[in-house]
């Protein structure tokens, strides 16, 4: 009973509210203006941005955190650099908002310590070619930051479900270890890496408050565009509008989520 209260309370309700409000009127009735609104230019434009963004660095995140699982792996079971790792990718993993904006703001930002000192000493400037820190290729690079521990978490248990007794058996029938990853060890990975990449996916496109303490102008992605349409004073008629858009990333992070359980079953069969 408590799951099913906190679940109708964070998400059933606030999912109604916002396919209600979607299909909204201002007279209170039912209208699909809000809905075609979504084909809007500067809309469509923000989606594909989020979609870029969410894409890049879930691809990225994916082979990073898939790399480092792979290291963990292969250390010691249980040793000191798995417990301290593991822990360190839990609390990176949940580093975000305000604080890491601020973060790489104090790093790399235009008055950074990094970027002073690489400018003072070596002559680079991070920014010779423009401020790239708030546009999409910045917002890229910090959501790496927090993509690649959670992949590692996520994908760190169908790692260890790889048992040891397999290569044993490809490598007595005489099988190379190229042979291995990419006839055994391989496919049954696939489908675990899939899933975790459209988890990862699914997280970046809903993000909202790391891009919204770095980008103080204009609205590169939906979340910012919701949140613009939600706080700015409303045109006649589009009253509804954000939540028309929110409507959207419902939509498509239940695809994402949707393809991910299926790959998640599949990976289970095997490595459960």
């Amino acid at each position: 009973m408590p799951f099913f209260a906190y679940v109708t309370i964070f998400l059933v309700i606030p999912t109604l509210v916002v396919v209600i409000g979607a299909f909204a009127g201002d007279d209170g009735g039912v209208s699909f203006a809000n809905v075609k609104a979504l084909t809007n230019d500067y809309i469509l434009d923000a989606f594909g941005r989020s979609i870029v963004l969410s894409a890049v660095s879930a691809v990225i995140g994916a082979i990073g955190g898939a790399l480092l699982a792979y290291a963990l792996v292969t250390s010691k079971a249980g040793g000191v650099l798995r417990r301290v790792v593991t822990s360190a990718a839990g609390v990176l993993a949940q580093f975000g908002g305000v604080t890491l904006a601020f973060a790489f703001l104090a790093t790399i930002g235009l008055s950074g310590f990094v970027t002073v000192w690489l400018k003072d000493h070596l002559s680079i400037d991070l920014y010779a070619n423009g401020v790239w820190l708030f546009e999409l290729p910045g917002l890229i690079l910090i959501y790496t930051y927090f993509q690649i521990p959670l992949m590692l978490i996520v994908f760190l248990p169908a790692l260890d479900g790889i048992r040891p007794q397999w290569r044993e058996a490809c490598e007595s029938l005489g099988a190379t270890t190229w042979q291995y990853w990419t006839r055994v060890a391989g496919p049954l990975l696939a489908p675990a890496f899939l899933g975790s990449t459209l988890l990862l996916f699914a997280n970046a496109f809903s993000a909202y408050a790391t891009a919204a303490a770095l980008v103080s102008q204009g609205s590169p992605i939906i979340p910012l565009q919701i949140r613009g349409a939600l706080t700015s004073e409303v045109v006649l008629g589009q009253q509804n509008l954000g939540k028309a858009m929110a409507l959207g990333m419902v939509i498509v992070v239940a695809v994402v989520m949707g393809l991910y359980s299926l790959l998640e079953r599949r990976t289970a069969k095997w490595l459960g």
